[in-house]
């Protein structure tokens, strides 16, 4: 591996075979040469790479409960001012927080909304990978409309989960920050341009990155970067960016493929596609087309 890479992320962490998040986790490190301080919710992230008595993480780094990354980054960034004020620094580092969408949507939705609201200088990375997948693949704010879960089986009485996503960047965008945006681990460069935008916009920042998982998801771990591709190539995942409140987006499909190429992918939807299920997929493209015409507007 580029040593390069692992300057801040070392290698031997214990992700899974196929996991995207270490990608994700370089690239946005990689944005910037400036020292960093990373916050870190509990999940998959947490867990495969400080398996005591060993760390992955070459960099000053603290391990958050679930639900308060953003307010640990938070107090980093107080502590900084504090220390700046008083001359006993000469320069903040900058802060990233990293969850992952159980506890960013969900548990760290409300630490997350303070921080932002209270203007802290600090980068929040949610690598989305549709649900509560460290603790067995449970349904998250972020489980889409559909996919069957540990908490939201399907079967006889189901055909999975009955909820929309929520709209997170539209929760953030609500916030008033300067820069937020939609990214996926499939287009490092797409992220890599975003994330050096976003640490150098002066206070918070929001990074939702999609991050497929093979496990839970249930597609071979060679296939990441395919099934990552297909979220974007159907708009069910379209990348874009807010700043100071303008919409832009950074890739259109000219001819989006039918969601039915994204959802075969994965062992989560086979059941869509018995009989008795098909309308749920014509559901979830009319959402989908629902929402891709809303941004245009936006836009």
């Amino acid at each position: 591996m580029n040593k390069e890479l692992t300057k801040k992320l070392s290698a031997g962490h214990a992700t899974c075979s196929g996991c995207g998040i270490p990608a994700i986790v370089r690239t946005v490190l990689g944005a910037t040469d400036e020292p960093v301080i990373v916050s870190n919710a509990t999940g998959c992230l947490e867990v495969t790479t400080t398996i005591y008595p060993y760390s992955a993480w070459k960099i000053p780094y603290i391990h958050s409960a679930f639900g308060n990354a953003a307010a640990t980054a938070a107090g980093i960034d107080a502590a900084q001012k504090a220390l700046e004020k008083s001359g006993k620094i000469k320069k903040k580092a900058k802060i990233i927080a990293f969850g992952g969408d159980g506890g960013t949507y969900d548990i760290g939705l409300q630490a997350l909304s303070g921080a932002l609201e209270r203007g802290h200088d600090f980068l929040y990375v949610c690598y989305d990978n549709g649900g509560y997948m460290n603790t067995g693949g449970q349904r998250s704010g972020a489980t889409p409309y559909g996919a069957t879960t540990e908490t939201a089986p399907a079967g006889t009485e189901s055909f999975g989960k009955g909820q929309q996503r929520k709209d997170l960047m539209e929760i953030v965008n609500a916030h008033g920050i300067k820069y937020l945006a939609q990214a996926n681990v499939a287009y490092l460069a797409d992220l890599k341009r975003k994330a050096q935008k976003a640490l150098q916009t002066p206070g918070p920042s929001f990074l939702l990155v999609l991050q497929p998982c093979t496990q839970i998801w249930k597609f071979p771990t060679s296939e990441y970067v395919a099934v990552g591709k297909l979220a974007t190539e159907t708009n069910f995942w379209p990348l874009y960016e807010i700043e100071d409140g303008k919409y832009t987006i950074n890739q259109t499909i000219k001819n989006p493929k039918p969601i039915e190429e994204f959802l075969k992918t994965q062992g989560r939807f086979k059941h869509l596609f018995a009989e008795k299920n098909k309308e749920v997929i014509v559901e979830i493209q009319q959402e989908i087309d629902k929402n891709w015409e809303k941004l245009q507007k936006k836009v």
